[in-house]
């Protein structure tokens, strides 16, 4: 191994977990950069290393050689700092990373072990959580947009076009809309159960008046009515997809009662087919709905 090699290793092991530059331009690297440099040396603003090595750091993270070669020379040089070989060999290290050369030169004259600084052990934790949370959003939207092929007919869609637009209002996802849909009537607008549940969303008559649905048959209001009671059920059992599952199908006061899953085949039946295409098992909720069920302490913290 070449020395050069074996300079490009070390500096490799020194910015191990820590090589993510984040996307920005040059003239804002640049734009911290002066500005971090005005504060070190006080040029036209009070001096204050702080706000230098903040701003140092966040043009270096984002790909500035020259700031991560400014802040070794400061660590390297206690200039304004206290000493610190550690965090001056992972500057240069980064710096020389970049293609900062004098950065190199200065990396090779240290042998001190490379110390990773403050700010970007915060970057990491920055990044680790915002990756962790594109990864459980993006999980959620798999887990609530599983219906889309199967919206394959032509009445299918026009039903869709019409939850498209009335979802929203009720915070609910469009994916439930139409697990529940197909659970309670196959998209038939005209259905009607032997216990006298009408339309799309098998509304029962009491259902219907609760939420103001005259006309149960209309697909329009039908499936106003259903994301009015979706919404409350969320709300009222705090967003607990199963319970309000169980609820729709077999009433809240049969959950209460219950305090859970009601053991009814029929209601753990429908459960099961709800969630074979609409998987999220929290659904958000608003909270200024109604007030949430007192039956279900453990479930609902």
């Amino acid at each position: 191994m070449t020395a050069r090699q074996l300079l490009r290793f070390l500096l490799a092991l020194a910015l191990t977990a820590t090589g993510q530059v984040h996307a920005t331009d040059a003239a804002q690297r640049l734009a911290w950069r002066q500005q971090a440099k005005a504060f070190e040396h006080g040029e036209g603003v009070a001096r204050d290393t702080e706000a230098a090595l903040r701003l140092y750091c966040q043009a270096a993270l984002a790909g500035d050689g020259r700031s991560a070669y400014s802040l070794g020379w400061m660590y390297a040089n206690a200039r304004g700092v206290p000493r610190n070989d550690g965090l001056a060999a992972y500057w240069f290290a980064r710096g020389a990373l970049l293609g900062d050369a004098h950065a190199e030169a200065m990396f090779n004259l240290l042998s001190t072990p490379a110390e990773k600084p403050d700010c970007v052990l915060q970057a990491e934790r920055t990044d680790l959580q915002q990756v962790d949370e594109a990864r459980k959003a993006a999980e959620a939207s798999a887990l609530t947009t599983r219906y889309r092929d199967l919206v394959d007919t032509p009445e299918k869609q026009r039903i869709m076009k019409i939850v498209y637009r009335l979802a929203p209002q009720f915070g609910i996802e469009p994916g439930l809309a139409f697990a529940v849909i197909r659970a309670e009537s196959n998209f038939n607008v005209n259905a009607l159960s032997n216990k006298n549940a009408q339309g799309l969303m098998q509304l029962i008559p009491e259902t219907a008046e609760r939420f103001r649905v005259r006309k149960p048959f209309d697909a329009e209001q039908n499936i106003r009515g259903g994301l009015s009671y979706l919404q409350w059920l969320l709300a009222y059992f705090k967003g607990d997809v199963p319970l309000v599952l169980a609820a729709y199908n077999a009433g809240e006061g049969t959950v209460d009662r219950f305090r859970g899953v009601p053991p009814y085949p029929e209601t753990q039946g429908y459960i099961k087919r709800i969630q074979q295409v609409f998987a999220l098992q929290h659904h958000p909720f608003d909270a200024r709905i109604t007030s949430p069920s007192r039956a279900l302490p453990a479930r609902n913290p």
